[in-house]
């Protein structure tokens, strides 16, 4: 009981119900956009990346190649690699638990371990979400399997779509600021515009190379002109008069 009192612990629970039972969405849109249930599974245990996933499953109810799907899976899990140099600096794993950390290092346990100051706490919440996430995604991902299976033909439940719906439905709540908003911007119309002309699965690698150009060019401009070496305030302070003290 004493552990339910620690912060970390209470939000790592949270977060994990929370994202767990968004499971069944995945699993009954994966299902029923041509997977069959230990496919869907297989998604979930193994690649385990809730925008990776529904980008995955996207490509493929649209028609796209398994390449093409796993193309902008890969893109979209880039981020988790990013924050697991972050978590193994943090955290510093050891020996098995380094593979473990590895597999649960997802937005919400990265989430939960940073926004603690305690060391103590960094850890509880990273384990708490993400072994938590972990085992109630699995868990409802199966129940939404089981229960799209059984559902019949997407189309007629307007389900082609709603992978896509879905995939945004994670996306919008990490667009703070007006600067990812714009590049979310472009990068939509980006897609529109390719989508007559690519195979299906490609206009989401468009996008892709669309928001890593408007990156590079937006931090290569700013970096222009500045000299590090020099400090900017050392030609306002005055000069030293003879006889002051060094």
């Amino acid at each position: 009981m004493k552990l339910l009192q620690s912060p970390a612990v209470r939000v790592g629970l949270s977060i994990s119900i929370a994202t767990g039972l968004y499971g069944v969405s995945f699993g009954a849109l994966s299902v029923t956009s041509g997977l069959d249930f230990y496919q869907t599974m297989a998604l979930s245990l193994l690649l385990f990346s809730g925008g990776s996933q529904f980008a995955f499953i996207g490509v493929v109810a649209g028609g796209g190649s398994g390449i093409a799907a796993m193309g902008a899976a890969t893109l979209l899990g880039m981020r988790n690699g990013i924050y697991g140099m972050q978590i193994n600096a943090l955290l510093q794993p050891r020996g098995w638990l380094r593979f473990a950390a590895a597999q649960v290092t997802i937005d919400e346990s990265t989430a939960t371990s940073t926004g603690q100051t305690d060391p103590l706490e960094q850890k509880r919440g990273f384990w708490t979400a993400g072994i938590g996430v972990f085992v109630l995604w699995n868990l409802f991902t199966a129940v939404g399997a089981l229960a799209g299976g059984a559902m019949g033909d997407p189309k007629q439940w307007g389900l082609d779509g709603a992978a896509v719906a879905a995939f945004l439905g994670l996306l919008w709540p990490r667009l703070k600021g007006r600067e990812p908003m714009a590049i979310a911007a472009v990068c939509a119309l980006a897609t529109v515009l390719a989508v007559p002309f690519v195979p299906p699965g490609v206009p989401i690698l468009v996008a892709a190379v669309v928001a890593a150009a408007i990156g590079w060019f937006s931090h290569g401009r700013s970096d222009e002109g500045l000299e590090p070496d020099v400090d900017p305030y050392a030609e306002q302070a005055p000069a030293r008069l003879p006889g002051d003290p060094a």
